[in-house]
């Protein structure tokens, strides 16, 4: 652990931001970092936290002062860093570019869109399904069925193994945790199987033409892409499409049915949607965390310096409740629209799939809205401990028709 500095050290606090209690509730403690400072210095860790808003959205648009590259890649263990190598997450500008160009070849809004007609029909014959059931997991059920299917679908992958590699992209943001953390090794036990999977079972001839994946096996047939990194290149895009939208609806669907008032709401005028969606990813960001290393020493502000060469967790999960941005952050509010948050990253890392995942929110929620009047639970949710993401794993809930 490095000596503290004179800077760092009226910014220090010895809480485990990773242990299952903090996890479990992270917003009071997400409270008392924001008012330690522009950033707290995790002496258990080594590491430097930012929590407000305004200082996070400055981070993550500042890639040269707070690299994705720099002391390995944003993973919190070096065998991590290692795995991800050559990935858009473990990359800056221009290298960066070669893996983000693929994704956005895929993931252009205006291919997407062709695929609207098919996300929008399954979410409303799954909501006639569930309706039918009256009573279902939320997050098995409701929140699992279009990633299943359609970015699977997109993806151009076989019918072999879908279900397996949900199992290992659901876990694979542990993997990059603090080492030693039993769920980081966890995690990394389900890297592996998914990468040697991907590296042994698919391949250009099983994966559907016209597809992300081809586009992805064509691009390393012309040399854009480097053959050995289509591996992680498909997984990065599993991990983040399947692992996001999944926690960002299940969470949304929990929001609803403990705040019925906001449900009548958005039943009432369905073209609240949007708004409510947009709040629901705010209010329980479906990534918490993500790090990058300083190149150089950063002033924050109010005297507090991060040291060149310093890992840097930023906390999008504080930083959309910092009541320095939003009033009432704590207060789920459909009609707040805060199309400002920063769940999905900011600047030149972004998250790709985000347009995937709001166009797979808006059609399950509208097709809610359409048939669903009120949204209950029956049973406490479920909440298991992730290192970098936040989600229900279990939502049980009863519907009712309109």
């Amino acid at each position: 652990m490095s000596t503290p500095t004179i800077a760092q050290s009226g910014f220090e606090t010895d809480v485990d931001l990773w242990s299952d209690e903090v996890l479990a509730d992270p917003y009071p403690t997400f409270q008392r970092l924001r008012d330690i400072g522009p950033a707290a210095y995790l002496t258990k860790y080594d590491m430097w936290l930012t929590t407000r808003y305004d200082i996070v959205k400055g981070a993550l648009n500042d890639w040269e002062s707070f690299s994705s590259a720099h002391l390995g890649g944003i993973a919190l263990n070096p065998g991590t860093n290692i795995a991800w190598h050559g990935s858009a997450l473990n990359t800056d500008p221009p290298e960066h570019s070669v893996p983000r160009t693929v994704f956005d070849n895929a993931l252009r809004p205006r291919h997407l869109r062709n695929s609207l007609p098919d996300i929008d029909a399954r979410a409303h014959r799954l909501v006639d399904i569930l309706l039918e059931k009256g009573e279902f997991d939320g997050v098995q059920d409701f929140a699992r069925d279009l990633p299943l299917h359609i970015v699977m679908d997109l993806v151009g992958w076989p019918q072999e193994g879908r279900r397996e590699m949900l199992e290992w992209a659901e876990g694979a943001f542990n993997a990059a945790g603090p080492e030693g953390n039993p769920r980081t090794v966890e995690g990394v036990n389900r890297v592996v199987a998914a990468m040697k999977f991907l590296s042994e079972t698919v391949n250009a001839d099983n994966i559907a033409p016209g597809s992300f994946g081809s586009i992805i096996f064509q691009a390393a047939e012309s040399g854009a892409l480097p053959r050995e990194f289509v591996p992680i290149t498909l997984a990065g895009y599993l991990n983040a499409s399947l692992d996001t939208t999944i926690n960002a609806v299940a969470s949304t669907l929990w929001l609803f049915a403990t705040h019925p008032e906001q449900w009548q709401l958005v039943h009432s005028d369905p073209t609240l949607v949007p708004s409510a969606f947009s709040e629901g990813v705010r209010m329980e960001s479906p990534i918490q965390f993500f790090s990058r290393a300083t190149t150089r020493a950063v002033d924050l502000g109010d005297g507090c310096v991060i040291p060149a060469d310093s890992r840097v967790v930023h906390s999008y999960g504080a930083a959309n409740r910092d009541e320095r941005h939003y009033a009432d952050p704590h207060v789920f509010d459909v009609r707040r629209n805060p199309t400002d948050h920063l769940a999905f990253d900011f600047g030149v890392h972004a998250c790709p799939g985000r347009t995937l995942t709001t166009m797979e929110g808006h059609a399950l929620f509208t097709a809610l809205a359409e048939k669903v009047s009120t949204i209950e639970l029956t049973a406490d949710p479920t909440w298991t401990p992730n290192n970098m993401t936040r989600g229900p794993s279990s939502v049980p809930v009863r519907i009712r028709a309109a």
